[in-house]
Formats: structure tokens, C-alpha cells, sequence
């Protein structure tokens, strides 16, 4: 069973599912920095708007004025966090679909770049007809 496992371990695929799956959490991190500290702060200075603290209090309890302090006295519906998720997503599926775009263009431009493959050699029985043939027709 170890050796099975070793030989799952170690088939390329599953290596570059894990590399993706590191690198995508990490990049995660980033687009999420990016929405929370500078697309975020330019939108609420633009328009006042602060998208953390829109919620809902689905409790009587609820009387804080900001999220974090809402979420520790009740339930609240917290539409403006999901706000901010979504843009993450939208941001970070944009960004995918641009790394995406740029290596298929690349992968076309070095198709365009490769030479053509030389055409294969006949197998010998059909070069020893084709030399009969030739032959035959020289008389």
C-alpha cells in the first residue's frame, strides 16, 4: 500500500495540482489585499461608501454599528461583506482569464513558429516498387 501511494504521489499530475492548489492560495491572498486595501478605500472615498459594515441585524439583540462588533451580539445578514467577496472573485477570475489569454496566444504563436515536420520515409517495400517502377519506365 506505501509503495501505491508513492506511485500516486509521484505521477505529475497530482505534483501539479498541489503547486496550483499553493500558488492559488497565495494568489488568493493577494487579490484579496488588493480589493481590501486598495480598490475598497478609493470606492468608500469616492462615494462614502463602505462596503465592510453593510449588514443586518436578524436579531433584536444587534445594536453595534459595525460588523465585527454585530457579529459577537447576534445574527446578522452581512451583505456588504459579501459584497467585497464578490469583487474578489471578479477580480481574481479577470486576472485568470487574462494568464489564460496570454499563454494560449503564446502557445499559437509557437505553433506558427515551429517547422513543419519532414514528410516520413516510405517503408522499404514501397521505396523498392517506386524504384521498380521508375526503372521500368526508363526502357
Amino acid at each position: 500500500m506505501l509503495k501505491e501511494f508513492q506511485e500516486f504521489i509521484s505521477k505529475g499530475n497530482v505534483m501539479d495540482l498541489a503547486v496550483g492548489v499553493i500558488i492559488g492560495a497565495a494568489f488568493s491572498k493577494i487579490v484579496d489585499s488588493l480589493v481590501n486595501d486598495i480598490i475598497m478605500p478609493w470606492i468608500g472615498a469616492l462615494g462614502g461608501v463602505d462596503f465592510s459594515n453593510y449588514f443586518w441585524a436578524l436579531s433584536s439583540t444587534v445594536t453595534a454599528t459595525n460588523l465585527a462588533d454585530a457579529r459577537k451580539q447576534g445574527a446578522v445578514f452581512a451583505y456588504g461583506n459579501f459584497i467585497t467577496v464578490l469583487l474578489n472573485f471578479l477580480i481574481l477570475a479577470f486576472i485568470i482569464f487574462i494568464m489564460v489569454k496570454a499563454v494560449n496566444n503564446m502557445r499559437k504563436r509557437l505553433e506558427k513558429e515551429k517547422p513543419a515536420p519532414a514528410p516520413a520515409a516510405p517503408p522499404a517495400d514501397v521505396a523498392l516498387l517506386t524504384e521498380i517502377r521508375d526503372l521500368l519506365a526508363k526502357k
